[in-house]
């Protein structure tokens, strides 16, 4: 390690991963009440199992970002974070606010609150306390990220890991606009989902896949740049516009079908050079870099990227489709490999690299490291088709038939079972890849036996 500062990274890291086990624990407790819808209904509702769900998977990716940024920001800026004491104050008040939100979902304390009570609104429920509390820890955060950078050298991972986390904090603040116009709602509050996750997180995503690459394969810093600027204009020339494709129907002008339809079309594009760029990088480095587990962690990130948010978005992204598709079990497929693919594995990349560095060790199980990779990508991409094919029928028992709801909901009831035995292989994944990294075997080498040479 060569900054003392990038130790704070260590602590990030290690909430992030608590949150994690949350997170795919609540995931699997939401699968197992589709398969019986009465489980825990009185105890901890389906509604609150999947806010935790969601919310705890939104704070650990952007607490892994965080963390990425404390690492990588000193190598990057060649100094140490300008205030370690303002890292840890950020974090206690993230802490804080997270165990304030999962409180007051959990015992639905102070319902009718403004200030304290949760908001009901998806993803963004958190109640307004813990809002002004993301604020002012994002505030503490930038300040510090971008004074460091400022004094340092400037270089083009730095500049657009800065531009992403700053165009995340400035999104965050359409949360707090609820119009009471339904339509206008939705526009606004897109602007933060939307543009966090097909926006500025790719942006967050390429830089950090980029300072990757660097380190893994040893490629020049030139062309790791330039196929970072490549990534990056499409990423927000296809991003921007593509948020076109949430507009069809919440009562926006009709010409945001042609807008959303061909943009969003476009968006596959960033996640192809990205995939692209991350195999280009390893066969022109050559490298044999001792960390085999990051590197496939960071492969597997492009790849599972591009399909789940290229390739599945792109499948239901036209309106004409869309028409039929939206809000079925085809979304949930889209959606849980996209975040797998895009965020969670580039958090768990960054993670494996980083790990050994902030502990003075050489990699370390990596082996099971690579195993948890394979358990958790194969489970989740098994939930991918899942999804999929119970997402085809109920568009077409739904949608085009027109049957009810919940008769369709029995009649696709076998591929809620597999989802649930798909989440059964993450769990143990996740499981597994925390032991792997917090918990690094002793190596002992011990002298063979001593052998007698005969004498000539």
């Amino acid at each position: 390690m060569k900054y003392q500062t990038q130790k704070i990274a260590q602590i990030y890291f290690i909430v992030a991963m608590a949150l994690f086990a949350i997170q795919v624990s609540g995931g699997l407790l939401a699968g197992w009440i589709y398969v019986a819808p009465n489980a825990l209904s009185e105890l901890l509702p389906f509604n609150i199992v999947r806010m935790l769900h969601t919310n705890s998977l939104i704070v650990w990716l952007i607490l892994g970002f965080m963390g990425a940024a404390y690492f990588l920001i000193p190598e990057e800026a060649e100094r140490e974070i300008h205030s370690p004491m303002l890292a840890y104050l950020q974090l206690a008040i993230l802490v804080i606010g997270t165990l304030g939100v999962v409180v007051t979902y959990v015992f639905n304390l102070f319902e009718g609150n403004i200030l304290l009570g949760q908001e009901g609104r998806e993803f963004l429920e958190q109640p307004l306390w813990v809002k002004i509390g993301i604020v002012v820890a994002a505030l503490i955060f930038l300040y510090n990220i971008t004074l460091t950078v400022l004094k340092g050298r400037k270089t083009a991972i730095a500049n657009v890991l800065l531009i992403g986390l700053w165009g995340l904090a400035l999104l965050f603040l359409f949360a707090f606009y609820n119009p009471e116009n339904l339509s206008l709602d939705k526009q606004y509050w897109w602007y933060v989902v939307h543009l966090w996750v097909e926006g500025v997180w790719e942006l967050i995503m390429a830089s950090i896949l980029a300072f990757l690459m660097l380190k893994l394969t040893g490629v020049d810093r030139e062309i790791v740049e330039k196929w970072l600027y490549l990534i990056v204009a499409t990423s927000l020339i296809t991003g921007i516009l593509g948020t076109g494709h949430h507009y069809y129907w919440i009562g926006t002008p009709g010409y945001w079908q042609w807008i959303g339809s061909i943009f969003s079309s476009l968006e596959v594009i960033p996640f192809f050079g990205m995939m692209a760029f991350a195999f280009v990088m390893v066969w022109k480095g050559r490298r044999d870099h001792p960390n085999k587990a990051a590197l496939l962690w960071s492969l597997g990130c492009a790849t599972l990227a591009f399909f789940g948010a290229g390739v599945w978005g792109f499948m239901h992204t036209l309106h004409t489709i869309n028409y039929f598709t939206h809000g079925t079990q085809i979304t949930a497929a889209h959606g849980h490999l996209a975040f797998f693919g895009a965020y969670v594995c580039l958090n768990l990349a960054i993670f494996t690299y980083a790990f050994p560095i902030l502990r003075n060790r050489d990699p370390y199980n990596q082996v099971l490291n690579m195993a948890s990779f394979w358990l958790m990508a194969g489970g989740m991409t098994f939930m991918t088709f899942v999804l999929t094919f119970a997402g085809v029928i109920q568009t077409h028992l739904q949608r085009v038939l027109g049957e009810n709801f919940m008769d369709v909901q029995d009649q696709v009831a076998i591929f809620y079972m597999m989802r649930f035995g798909s989440g059964v292989a993450v769990v143990l994944g996740a499981v597994l890849f925390i032991y792997a990294v917090l918990a690094p075997r002793k190596e002992i080498i011990e002298p063979g036996p001593t052998r007698s040479v005969p004498a000539e």
